[in-house]
This record gives C-alpha cells, sequence and structure tokens, in this order.
C-alpha cells in the first residue's frame, strides 16, 4: 500500500504557528493573523485593487493591509494579478481554493451572530452586507420566495437575486430589480435587522428605497437574526 505524499509548508516562523494537526486549527495557521479575514471577505465577490480594499477597511495601515495580502498570497488563498488592457492595474482575488472558504464564513456568521457583543448596527462594508444576507436568510421562507434586489453604493453596484431558493449575488445590478436601494450599507442593515422604517432612514439620508417599497419594508422577515446565547 502507497503512502499519500505530504507536502510540508514551512515558510512561517514557528513561533506564529501552531504545530497542530489538527486542519481546523491550521486554518489559524493560514487566515488566523489579524485583518486577515476581512481582507478575505472584501474579495468573495470579486478581484479588488489594493486602493480599494483601504477603503472598504478604513482601520487597516497600508502596511498592515500588504503585509497580509502577501501572507495571503504564499499560503494560496489569494491570487495577484494584472488586468488586460486597457485597465492594466493591479488587483488582488481568491483563488479557487479561497473561494471555497465561503461556507465557512456563512458558518461562522451565523455561530458568531448568536454572542450578546455582536451588534448589527455597527459599520458594514458594501461587500460585508451582500455576505451577511447570503448568511442570514432564512432558508425555509427561502424555498418558497422569488426575490431581486439591486444596491448602489457610491460607484459600486451589487444585486441579490433569490429564484426557488437558490441565492445569486455579485457585482452588478440584476436585470429588471424589484427593489434598488442606495446610499449607506449600514441603512439597509438597519432596515432588515432592526426595526427602522424606510422614512426614518430616508429622513437621516442613509438609505434611498426605490421600487416595491411596501415589500422592501417587509424584508427584516426573511433574514431573521438567531437568538442570543445564553453566557453566564
Amino acid at each position: 500500500m502507497s503512502l499519500e505524499k505530504i507536502t510540508l509548508i514551512d515558510s512561517a516562523p514557528s513561533k506564529r504557528r501552531y504545530d497542530d494537526a489538527c486542519a481546523a486549527v491550521h486554518a489559524m495557521d493560514l487566515v488566523g493573523e489579524r485583518w486577515a479575514l476581512p481582507v478575505i471577505r472584501e474579495l468573495m465577490l470579486g478581484p479588488r485593487r489594493f486602493s480599494e480594499l483601504r477603503r472598504s477597511l478604513p482601520g487597516i495601515s497600508a502596511n498592515v493591509l500588504t503585509q497580509r495580502l502577501e501572507g495571503l498570497e504564499a499560503a494560496g488563498v489569494v491570487l495577484r494579478e494584472t488586468l488586460p488592457s486597457p485597465a492594466r492595474v493591479q488587483v488582488y482575488g481568491l483563488t479557487e481554493w479561497g473561494q471555497e472558504s465561503l461556507p465557512v464564513f456563512e458558518a461562522l456568521g451565523r455561530w458568531a451572530a448568536r454572542s450578546p457583543r455582536h451588534d448589527p448596527t455597527a459599520p458594514f462594508s458594501p461587500v460585508a452586507l451582500i455576505l451577511s444576507l447570503r448568511t442570514m436568510i432564512d432558508p425555509v421562507l427561502a424555498k418558497a420566495l422569488n426575490l431581486r434586489l439591486g444596491f448602489r453604493f457610491d460607484d459600486d453596484t451589487f444585486h441579490f437575486v433569490l429564484s426557488d431558493g437558490t441565492v445569486t449575488a455579485g457585482r452588478g445590478l440584476p436585470d429588471d430589480p424589484e427593489i434598488v436601494f442606495s446610499g449607506n450599507p449600514s441603512g439597509v442593515a438597519a432596515l432588515i435587522y432592526t426595526d427602522a422604517s424606510i422614512a426614518m432612514l430616508e429622513s437621516a439620508g442613509l438609505l434611498l428605497v426605490e421600487g416595491n417599497r411596501e415589500r422592501a419594508a417587509g424584508l427584516g422577515h426573511y433574514f431573521p437574526l438567531p437568538d442570543k446565547a445564553l453566557v453566564c
């Protein structure tokens, strides 16, 4: 019987690794550095320029972002490439294996949303909002729901389409959207995850709703936050 060939990767200093055979713990060797997960999150819906990542992650310095991108690239999670002419700019995207972490993000998000310390009204990046909707959609209610949502945040546009229980989300507006949200991602989150009304959010300048406003007001029903965990 032949043994599977095992390739050892020892590029990180041992003092920064767990040296544990558990694959879940090894995941922390790969993505456990501070800011690594937010960087991966921002690449989930497609490649981004360095400046776009900085804008989406206002708390990170250029130096730290460079370090995280280099570390994730070395780990095989992130790929650096140059867009074809006429753009010819350098962008960062997820490798095929890196993209496979999406279900992990969703599971981790559902688990962490039960924390009493989680605040759904804290700032959201546009990508974080779209991934949050993917994570929190009720799978039972989604089976009988057809929904075409569009989002405009400054120069970025996104879609969230639900058809027969299948979610499609990404960049660009959907064809024939039922509802289009413009403004601040946190305004959309407040509408869906809190009891804030459309009128309240629009008067505050956080949100503009076009299309089926009645259905927009009731979207929170389909994206329920989980009950908080009981902690001592």
